[in-house]
């Protein structure tokens, strides 16, 4: 099990969130307190890099349901980078790739 570590950026106007390894039940408040503290001082776009995630359950997909939404609910754009291949069969199995903003470049924003 590797804790989830968070790091975050602000590059022209952007806010990038990347995590680095696993998204559970036990690190998803780690993850909901961080997004809450970004949010509010986050006017334009977030950007969730997934790309060094290891694993990702329920209650991190919960999380990252519930930042888009609030986004949404704001009129902010909330951006997910792709994450390892056992991460984006989650979200292509939940069908969440059809409903979230997934890139698979953050340079591409």
């Amino acid at each position: 099990m590797s804790p989830l570590e968070i790091i975050t950026e602000q590059r022209e106007g952007q806010t990038f969130m990347a995590l680095v390894g696993e998204l559970d039940i036990a690190s998803a408040p780690r993850l909901e307190e961080g997004l809450e503290e970004v949010e509010r001082d986050t006017p334009g776009t977030l950007v969730l890099d997934l790309r060094k995630v290891d694993f990702i359950d329920s209650t991190g997909l919960r999380a990252v349901i519930a930042a888009d939404e609030r986004a949404r609910s704001a009129g902010r754009r909330f951006v997910v980078v792709r994450g390892p291949a056992a991460v984006e069969r989650v979200f292509s199995v939940t069908q969440l790739d059809q409903r979230l903003d997934i890139v698979d470049d953050p340079g591409s924003l």
